[in-house]
Formats: structure tokens, sequence, C-alpha cells
């Protein structure tokens, strides 16, 4: 039903929109060589009036005719200003022509560390390179302690892996890509946030709800999108970033890009750790965090000429090693016995990508395409006794073609894509292989002749040479109600293959049995994919008090789900079961954001958010264990002449524990967990332009939970579970670092 509304929305939308007659235009420059480029924020006015827009990414704007005068100035600082006499034109080219000389101007403003568009039609926050400086943000699942949207959690209380729930949901509901490419997913959905290091990232674009279609169909409760670092001039040339804390874990990051010649540039982003130092703060005779290695590398080459061509190629590499378990655990005499407990992942991922792309050079709004990706991962583990071994091979590719319908309102892109994924792993002696083969075609139509409204409808069809085929609709629509305030809704959805052992590897390192309710015997473990809808509306508000900007967001979005794979923790604390959804799962989310320069240089940050997610679990409805209902955020930051000052707080509501009560009194956890507060600190100083220097506190106050591990004195017993954690795993921790970068 909801992808017959969704199509038919879309229907109406841009079959009405053909009767709306507002002027439309495209505003260009011509370079050195000839070539006729797009104008980005050429100013459209009619003059002697206030009524104008400003020219969107490829150049093109739409204003409403003016019945008061009927002269259009297009201006841009640098160029000549160009005045239009309006007699009924409906289409204009117009090209400005620069200014020879211009006096040397001065400009001075500040980089907002957070940008959210007011002219993209899907809501996208925008986390610059400054943002993700407030924090050591040692890697990506580090990148969001000053985000209210993304919360981050370790997984359990052994492995050290950092989880991040966007929405109410699991991070697995979440689309992450690299630069629109196929990032964290798979085998590797709960490392993979390690293995990319917060010095390779230049920024990092989060989507909530509905995002496009052209990305897939994978995305649930949004999309994630990394930036690195790439091969360009604005690229700093030299970078070198080393990090240590008080564990002792050290770090080191090295950035490197090189112009070959005037159209060849390539970046080498080299990274190292290194943590062999156990500890144990909660004294339970277990490791808080691994100790352990990883060397992390890429290297990226990017061709550009004046033609309209651009392509980039590169290759990761990436070997992470890690050891955990009892203090006294060494693998050489205790590695598969019950002497003592250990852990042990060791990763190893090999990836090749490449993109093309080339803009008609007689008309900048038409490009084609196309994007690829090859990956190897393999990932070899044991908890206690238990195995378990990954192997992961991807194949990506995505055509796209953009254009547009008639007149610079209708534009459109449309494509093919194809993944292909081939699994083999195998768990506590038991083999297990998959491999899905995925072609697809989409659509996706953007109409921008109202005023104020942006409407981009789009669908995709593909077929899962395991599962069938797979539509996704999707819709997100944006509506001015005035210059300062945006309205915008989304919904659409989204399908999944779950991965149930990669992503519920925390419960490894417990004594539970993994039982697989499977009626289905021609699907992978007899489980159906996840489908689920997500709508969602949400308002900004700018305004400018007292000299200073400032916006407030609110939005609220919902998650049904049509199908999930549920893992059921509550059944028997004894054992995990995986079974195909009986009843509801949903995921209620509202959020309430503040941002606001206070005084010169004094941002505040203010967020609350509040969750109801709920599942079915053996026929009844429950809140989903592990996710506070409750969460409030502050963040501060002042900037005063070389030196830099951030704080964080993060207040964080009980959340419901799965059910123990059938063990042993002494081996029980309580139902629920209490609130707590984590607050963080950094200062940051410049010394030479080029040098800073940071210094930070994590969790200031040492709030931690402390009983971490149910039956930690008999790991190899029935009632052993480093799975049910709520909150910190360790204290109070300090760091300091530096960064020398040439620009």
């Amino acid at each position: 039903m909801r992808t017959v509304i969704l199509i038919f929305t879309s229907i109406f939308f841009l079959t009405f929109s053909l009767k709306a007659q507002p002027i439309k235009g495209v505003v260009l420059e011509k370079n050195v060589n000839g070539n006729l480029l797009p104008l980005v924020g050429a100013n459209v006015y009619w003059m002697g009036t206030f009524k104008g827009v400003a020219t969107d990414t490829i150049g093109n704007f739409i204003i409403k005719i003016d019945s008061t005068s009927n002269r259009l100035v297009v201006s841009y600082i640098g160029y000549k200003a160009d005045t239009i006499i309006f007699s009924g034109q409906k289409n204009l080219k117009i090209i400005l022509e620069a200014v020879k000389t211009l006096k040397e101007v001065e400009v001075v403003g500040r980089q907002s560390s957070t940008v959210v568009s007011s002219l993209d039609p899907i809501k996208t926050q925008l986390m610059t390179e400054k943002e993700l400086t407030k924090a050591a943000c040692c890697n990506l699942s580090e990148s969001f302690e000053t985000n209210p949207s993304v919360d981050v959690s370790y997984a359990d209380a052994i492995s050290g892996v950092k989880q991040i729930q966007m929405l109410g949901l699991s991070g697995i509901y979440t689309q992450l890509t690299n630069e629109n490419l196929p990032g964290t997913r798979g085998l590797s959905s709960n490392y993979g946030l390690s293995y990319t290091p917060g010095s390779w990232i230049e920024g990092i674009q989060v989507i909530k709800g509905a995002g496009s279609v052209a990305n897939g169909y994978e995305s649930i409760a949004g999309q994630i999108n990394v930036e690195l670092k790439k091969p360009e001039e604005k690229t700093e040339k030299f970078l070198f970033n080393a990090y240590a804390n008080a564990m002792q874990r050290t770090e080191s990051n090295l950035n490197l890009t090189q112009k070959v010649n005037k159209n060849i540039t390539t970046t080498l982003l080299l990274h190292g750790n290194y943590f062999d130092n156990k500890i144990d703060m909660n004294h339970d005779r277990f490791m808080d965090v691994p100790i352990g290695n990883q060397i992390n590398v890429i290297n990226r080459w990017k061709y550009k000429n004046s033609k309209g061509l651009e392509a980039q190629v590169g290759i990761k590499a990436l070997k992470d090693e890690r050891m955990g378990g009892q203090m006294e655990y060494n693998p050489k005499t205790d590695y598969m016995t019950t002497n003592k407990y250990g852990l042990g992942i060791n990763t190893q991922r090999l990836e090749g990508f490449g993109k093309i792309g080339y803009i008609l050079p007689e008309s900048v709004y038409k490009s084609i395409g196309f994007m690829f990706s090859v990956l190897d991962y393999q990932q070899n583990s044991y908890y206690g006794i238990n195995k378990y071994s990954g192997h992961q091979q991807t194949v990506y590719g995505n055509f796209i073609y953009q254009s547009i319908i008639r007149d610079t309102r209708h534009k459109f892109r449309t494509g093919m894509s194809y993944i292909y994924d081939k699994f083999n792993e195998a768990v506590f002696n038991a083999y297990y292989k998959r491999m899905e083969s995925v072609p697809g075609i989409f659509y996706e139509h953007t109409y921008s002749g109202f005023i104020g409204w942006i409407i981009v409808a789009g669908i995709r069809a593909d077929y899962n040479m395991l599962y069938g085929p797979i539509i996704t609709p999707r819709l997100n629509v944006k509506y001015d109600l005035s210059e300062k305030t945006i309205l915008r809704f989304s919904g659409g959805r989204g399908q999944r293959t779950a991965n149930i052992f990669a992503e519920n590897s925390s419960v490894f390192a417990s004594s539970r049995q993994f039982e697989l309710l499977t009626p289905n015997n021609n699907l992978p473990w007899g489980l159906k994919q996840e489908v689920a809808w997500n709508e969602g509306v949400n308002l900004t508000y700018n305004f400018r008090l007292k000299n200073h900007d400032g916006n407030i967001g609110v939005d609220f979005y919902r998650i049904d789900f049509v199908n999930q794979v549920v893992a059921d923790l509550d059944k028997d604390p004894q054992k995990v079961y995986f079974y195909n959804l009986e009843g509801k799962s949903y995921s209620n989310s509202f959020q309430s954001e503040i941002n606001y320069e206070l005084i010169k240089n004094l941002d505040i940050r203010l967020a609350y958010r509040w969750y109801d997610v709920k599942t079915t679990f053996s026929s009844t409805l429950m809140t989903k264990p592990l996710i506070a209902k409750n969460r409030a955020f502050a963040n501060i930051a002042y900037e005063f002449k070389k030196w830099k000052f951030d704080y964080t707080v993060n207040w964080v509501g009980p959340k419901r524990i799965p059910n123990t009560s059938s063990n042993p009194l002494n081996y029980q956890f309580q139902s629920y967990s209490p609130d707590y507060f984590i607050m963080n600190a950094q200062v940051t100083r410049t010394f030479f332009k080029n040098l800073d220097t940071y210094l930070g506190v994590e969790n200031i106050t040492g709030y931690m939970q402390h009983n971490l591990i149910i039956g930690y004195e008999q790991p190899f017993g029935n009632y052993f579970d480093s799975s049910l954690t709520w909150g910190p795993v360790f204290g109070r921790m300090m760091y300091l670092g530096l960064r020398y970068k040439i620009k």
C-alpha cells in the first residue's frame, strides 16, 4: 500500500508541475579554454525588489514572474552584472563576463563545523573537518561524539568494538558508504567502523530516513557517507598526526598529496596504531579492551582535464590484529584450552575502487558517471574455545546518467547497478555459504517548478538471485514555509540481508548457544530478508539574534518492519534465538536541536532525543533491549586566537537489560540500567599556523559499568556472558596529540 501511495503522489506532483510556468535558466561562465562552466550561488533578482533566488550546484535557477518589474538582474562577485529585459522568455542562458581587474579584498568569516544546506531537498547534515577535530576521532566509530543524531556505545565487554545507533536502531540498519561506494557492510559490519582513521576523513554526510535510490536499496534508518581526503588542490600536501593516551595506546597518520602534472594528482594515506598494555579498571581479571595493532593504507590517483573528463582509481589495504580475554591469558599456552579465556580477532582487507565522470561541454546539466569497487575481506577469530571465521568477496558497479526533461525544472538521473556478494563462514565447526547476485535499475526525478517546493521521487527495481525481486520507492519533499523556515518530508522502503553471525559477534563472547528457528530451508539460515518502511518529517528554522546566527531543528521518524530477523536474548539467558518476525516491530524517534553562537566565537549545541523502539519477542511486544528511551546532549565550543576549547556532555537514560531472571541470583542483572552522564573535553593550541597540539579527557567523571561480565569467575561455565553492556567499559582516559600540515 505504501508503494502505491508514494508512486501516485509522485505522479500527481510531476503531472501538475507541467502547468507551472516560472522563469528558469542557467548562469554560466566561460573559462580560459572557452568551455562553459556553471556559476554556483549567483544572485538572480528583479530590479527594485527584494525578490530573488540563487543558482544551484549546476548553475540553474527558477524565479517567479514579478508584476512590478520587468528587469532581471544577474550578479556574481568578480563578474560583470547583467540585466535582462523580460518580455515573456521562459528559458534563459546567461553567460557572465569576468572582471579583468579587481582590487584586493580580504574576506573574514567563520566556517561552521556542521552544515545543513537550505537548498538540498534531502536533509543532509555535513560534519566538516572542523567538527571532527573537536575530539581525538581516532577512527570513524569515534567521530560522532559531538553529533547528537548518532549514538555510540560498546558492543560487549571484551572485544572493544564500538557500534553506532541511529533513529533507535543498530548501525546495521544505516547504510554506510565511502564516497557513495559500499563501505562497512556484510561481515565487517561490527568491526568496520574502526578501519577508517579520523585523519583520513574530509567530511561526513549524515542523512536520516529515506535517501536517494541511486545509492541502493539497503538503507532503512538512513545513510552515513564518508568523504576521504582526495588528490585535489585543496587537500593539504602533507599532514602528520600523532596520538597517545594514558592507557599507552599510540597511533600515527601520514597523508601525502602530490601533483604529478597538470592533469594527474595522487594521494597516499598511511595509518598505524599499537597497543600492548593490558588494562583492567573494574578488577574482574578481564582486559577492558584488547591489545593489538593495525596497519592501514590507501593510495589513490586522480585525472582531470579541461574537457569535462574526470577519473579516479585507488587501492586500500588493511591488516588488524587484536587479542583480549583474561589478564593472564597467553596464546602460546592457553589457545583453545580452558586454562584461561582468550579472544583473538585477525582481519585482512583488500579493496580496489574507481570512478569516472564526464560532463558534456555543450550541456553542463548533462553528465554520465561510473563507479566500481572490488573487495576481499577475511576474518579469523576465536572466543574462548569457540571459533568463527568469515570470508567475503564483493564486486560493485553503478552507472549513472543525469540530464533534464525540456527545461531545468525537471531534472532526472537514472542508471543501473550490480552487486555481487560471496560469503563463506565457519561457526562452531559448522559451515555456511551464501552467494547473492543483484542487478538493478533506478530512476529519480527532481522537480523544482513550484516556488518554494522541491520534490524528489525515485524508484528502483532489483532482482536478488536468492530472494527474488526488490522494489524500492522513495519520496523526498522540501517546502520553504518562509525564507528562514524549511519543512521536509521523506518516505520510502529499505531491504537488506541480515548477516546473523557477524552482526551479533558480541554474543560469541558468552556461553549462549545459537538456535536457528528456521521454517524455510530454501533460504540462508531459513530467514527472509529484512524489509522496513521509513517515514519522517523535519522542520528547520534559521535565525539571527543579536548579530549571531543560529538554527533550531525538530524531527520525527517512524520505522515499521514488514519483516525483521529477530535476535532474541530474552527467551533463555543461556541461548540466543534467531527467527523471522511474527508480529510488530517499530521505532519512533523524536529529536529537537538548537545551534547558536552565543557570543563571538562561542558556539553551543543542545539536543534532546526520545526513542520508542519495540519488537515482538516470542509473541510479546517488548521494548528493544540496551536502547535508552531518553537522551540529552550539550556541546560548547570556543575559539580564542590560537586556542580552541570543546566540552561535550551526554545524559543517557535507563536501558532495558535482557532477561536473566532464570539464572542463579549471583548471575542476574537488574531489569534496567541506571541513567548516567558522560563528559568529554579537549583543548587545542595552534603553533606556527601549521602545527596543532591537542589535549583531551574522555569520561571526565570516570563513570563506568563495573559489573560488566556475568560469571567472569567461570568463563567456561554455563552462565558466562559479556554481551550485556549498557555503559562505558572503562573510566577516565586522557590523551595527547599533534597535527602538522603543509597546504
